[in-house]
């Protein structure tokens, strides 16, 4: 029998209030034979009279601590027996039959990837203005030097000439990671990757255990259940190298807030232990967009 955490506690509760009543109940009937002896209403019995020395047994409190031990027993038992064999059912999840296939085609662009800034512009080239005449200044003839030499000449180097300094090393272009559509192995929900198979058997696992995770947290709107929306909501995300879920997004919404639905349970996939396994190419993981339908279908 299936019973919901509220079921379980109320049922606790019913048997304290219980326990509670019958402990009530008998310090009640105690009290009131013990008035009724002490007014003289009812005279013990000679029996009474003859074994009591210090009291009755009549007004004995702890005449029936042996039974009630004996019932605090069978009561804390029943409740541990009860308790050890409480069992709380997940409510079945209901996927719809082909749900991870599309109704229609539906066109989705490829995701952008960020392109590198341009390069910075060539210098302009020097500008050659023309000296006026007047401005020109005589200069003296040349001197001519004697620059013969013979072999006890001693001749100094001369310094290197070092020229302009070397221009300035272009900027380093970040790095752009490519995302995919198509790759070798797509990404996978978490979860079947120890299980032994072909890479086909772990897709098939991994699907199977998404879509349990989709239809187990999705919740109906409301506004969708009474106008009577169905059909399939379109999410697209991206899963980076690293397994985590990027920039989701809804591509086809049918209404009546379904699509926020959908895009809020495929966010959480964040929020699991796990991250995805990401998609590979040439052995190497890489991003991949990742088109998945969501199907809203009323029971």
């Amino acid at each position: 029998m299936e019973l919901s955490t509220t079921a379980l506690v109320w049922s606790l509760v019913g048997i304290f209030v219980l326990i509670a009543a019958l402990v009530f109940l008998y310090r009640f009937w105690m009290k009131k034979r013990s008035d009724k002896l002490i007014s003289g209403e009812v005279q013990p019995h000679e029996t009474e009279k003859i074994s009591a020395r210090n009291k009755y047994p009549s007004l004995n409190i702890f005449e029936k601590s042996g039974l009630m031990l004996r019932v605090g027993l069978v009561v804390s038992l029943v409740l541990v027996i009860f308790t050890l064999n409480w069992t709380q059912y997940e409510p079945p999840v209901v996927i719809p039959e082909d749900a991870l296939d599309f109704d229609d085609e539906i066109e989705i662009e490829p995701p952008t990837t960020a392109e590198p800034p341009p390069p910075p512009p060539p210098p302009p080239p020097p500008v050659i203005e023309e000296v006026p005449e007047e401005d020109l200044i005589d200069e003296d003839p040349p001197e001519f030097l004697d620059m013969s030499v013979d072999e006890d000449t001693f001749i100094e180097p001369e310094p290197e000439d070092e020229g302009p300094p070397p221009p300035p090393p272009p900027p380093e272009e970040p790095e752009v990671e490519e995302i995919f559509q198509v790759v070798e192995q797509m990404p996978r929900f978490p979860g079947c990757e120890d299980i032994d198979g072909t890479n086909e058997e772990k897709q098939a696992c991994a699907d199977q255990k998404m879509l349990e995770f989709i239809y187990r947290n999705i919740r109906y709107p409301s506004v969708a259940r009474e106008n009577s929306i169905e059909g399939t909501v379109v999410i697209s995300f991206v899963v980076d190298s690293d397994g985590v879920i990027q920039d989701p997004e809804i591509v086809r919404d049918i209404g009546g807030g379904c699509g926020r639905e959908a895009l809020r349970v495929v966010e959480m996939m964040n929020d699991m232990d796990q991250n995805w396994t990401p998609g590979r190419q040439r052995g190497r993981a890489v991003s991949v967009q990742f088109n998945l339908p969501v199907r809203f279908t009323l029971q």
